[in-house]
């Protein structure tokens, strides 16, 4: 018989997070209901949570690196979702097939879905209710623990490379390691670039080299540019981080035809030399997580090539101590809090 509660963190005031019961919804047309067993603390949260909108009633549930399993579904769901079946819920909370982009097959750019934890209620909860067009299948090999990361951190950086213009032999750089960029390095290694990872301070040099770089540049100790361009520059470059005037001076470094791939969203203006772009013809890149179907190619490439995030586990009572570890960078690298 289904729990007619569960318990649910949910920002109660901006900033902080508070355990509370729960009645348990029922899904309505498209939607399933899915039981939650573990749920992945992101970056983006941080704006989710400290900027959350007080008028809500209820307040909002944060949490967009869900997964669980499904225990109800709403009418006219597909029949390819089952009851019991593993699932996940990534950022994108699952479009519409109506809007323009969603006719062309641009999914992840639909202009009618929620965005997870910031739009409808996410993950940091015992159950969510989710739309099916947002669902992404669990492959066997991989727990749900590890498998939460993945669902946002995993296919922003995959799709990334893939987006990047670089091919196996090219030489790609990750700026920044932290959350993204260490998976970025597992996934540009094992698709076969010369990986160069960007960070601060010697002491994360031995865990980037251990994650897939071939080459470690500490930004504090070395100009980064100079010893990029040493080593014949950089096809691409992925910016994990949103510090504008560290990307923009990062670029320098691009090869002819390079391109600079954007993940970290930021709302200060980019500096950029448009003589650099137009002389070399450099371009930028905005890259966004990606459609339940690429999450699922994510998912199977990083059980194929043993690509897994590095967790810290906590339960769902300690979420406001697993945000704060995420959001001060003690974090190494993925906060994933569980139910049960």
């Amino acid at each position: 018989m289904m729990k007619r509660t569960y318990q649910a963190m949910q920002v109660s005031q901006q900033g902080f997070l508070e355990l509370v019961e729960r009645s348990v919804p029922t899904p309505g047309n498209g939607e399933v209901l899915i039981e939650v067993e573990a749920c992945g603390i992101c970056g983006a949260d941080a704006a989710d949570i400290e900027n959350a909108d007080a008028t809500l009633s209820p307040p909002r549930v944060p949490g967009h690196e869900v997964v669980g399993r499904i225990i109800a579904c709403g009418p006219n769901t597909p029949s390819i979702w089952k009851n019991g079946q593993r699932v996940g819920v990534g950022r994108l909370g699952g479009h519409c097939n109506e809007c323009a982009q969603c006719r062309q097959g641009f999914f992840q750019l639909c202009e009618n879905q929620p965005f997870v934890g910031a739009t409808c209620d996410g993950g940091y909860a015992e159950m969510m209710i989710a739309r099916s067009t947002g669902l992404v299948s669990i492959p066997d090999e991989l727990n749900s623990v590890e498998a939460a990361p993945i669902l946002c951190a995993g296919i922003a950086t995959f799709n990334a490379l893939k987006k990047c213009g670089a091919q196996a032999g090219d030489t790609v750089a990750i700026l920044g390691i932290g959350g993204l960029g260490h998976m970025a390095l597992q996934y540009a290694r094992r698709m076969g670039f010369r990986t160069i990872a960007f960070g601060r301070g010697g002491d994360i040099e031995q865990e980037a080299l251990a994650l897939g770089a071939h080459i470690y540049i500490d930004m504090n100790t070395q100009d980064a540019v100079s010893k990029l361009k040493d080593l014949g520059g950089a096809r691409a470059i992925l910016s994990t981080i949103n510090h504008a005037d560290t990307v923009s001076s990062i670029m320098k470094a691009l090869e002819p035809q390079g391109c600079l791939v954007l993940l970290g969203a930021g709302k200060d203006a980019l500096p950029v030399s448009s003589g650099h772009l137009v002389v070399g013809e450099r371009s930028i890149l905005g890259s966004i997580t990606g459609s339940p179907y690429e999450n699922e190619k994510t998912l199977n490439f990083s059980v194929l090539s043993g690509v897994r995030p590095m967790i810290e586990v906590m339960p769902l009572e300690n979420a406001n101590e697993a945000y704060q570890k995420m959001k001060t960078g003690n974090a190494k690298f993925r906060m994933v809090l569980t139910m049960k």
